[in-house]
């Protein structure tokens, strides 16, 4: 789910490995992802994809129920995507989680969403850094916005998110059979733990 525009910064003039050692680790991260989404973009048979998303209803926050995760979210808790539409029509987005834990540091990523022409804003290309833009596509949103699974054509990463922390069993149930359907390898799914998840529970 990753900063759009890579921050500049002075660097004092000196050594390769001194200059190496300032670069914002969040940047390496960001660019590393980029590069390991943009190699499967083009991969895979074609996946659903809904027909058109009205997408003021689609802005806001989202939970991440669960995923597959890149190596970024692994082990996040806590994960929340929210997007925001910019005036030139791009799509600002915020994901942040916990690292390891619900006490763990905060990690917040940035990236820029860029809907595809003619694909009823259901496809975008996610721009964590200039110029790669990831393949990010809205394959399951259901009739009151609620819910809904962003995808992609490699079968590789996907993540199913909700405006709420947690889902009705049987909701989750028919997405896992959804994805199925889709050539996902459902096993690899991966819950995210929420604090919230926990206290609507009584836990």
């Amino acid at each position: 789910m990753m900063e759009t525009a890579v921050r500049e910064g002075a660097l004092r003039q000196g050594s390769p490995c001194a200059k190496s050692r300032l670069i914002d680790p969040h940047w390496l991260a960001a660019l590393m992802f980029g590069a390991a989404t943009l190699a499967g973009c083009s991969a895979g048979l074609p996946i659903y994809t809904v027909p058109a998303v009205d997408i003021n209803r689609f802005m806001g926050d989202w939970y991440v129920i669960a995923s597959i995760p890149t190596f970024l979210e692994k082990g996040a808790h806590n994960a929340v995507e929210s997007y925001q539409l910019a005036p030139d029509g791009t799509i600002e987005t915020t994901f942040s989680f916990n690292s390891g834990g619900f006490d763990g540091p905060k990690k917040v990523y940035r990236p820029r969403g860029f809907i595809v022409d003619g694909t009823g804003n259901a496809v975008w290309g996610m721009q964590f850094v200039w110029p790669i833009k990831a393949e990010y596509r809205v394959i399951f949103l259901n009739e009151d916005y609620s819910q809904t699974v962003i995808g992609r054509s490699k079968r590789d990463y996907v993540w199913i998110m909700a405006r709420e922390p947690v889902v009705p069993q049987a909701d989750y149930d028919k997405i896992l059979s959804f994805l199925a359907e889709q050539g996902y390898d459902v096993d690899m799914l991966r819950l995210v733990p929420h604090q919230q998840r926990l206290l609507h529970s009584g836990s």
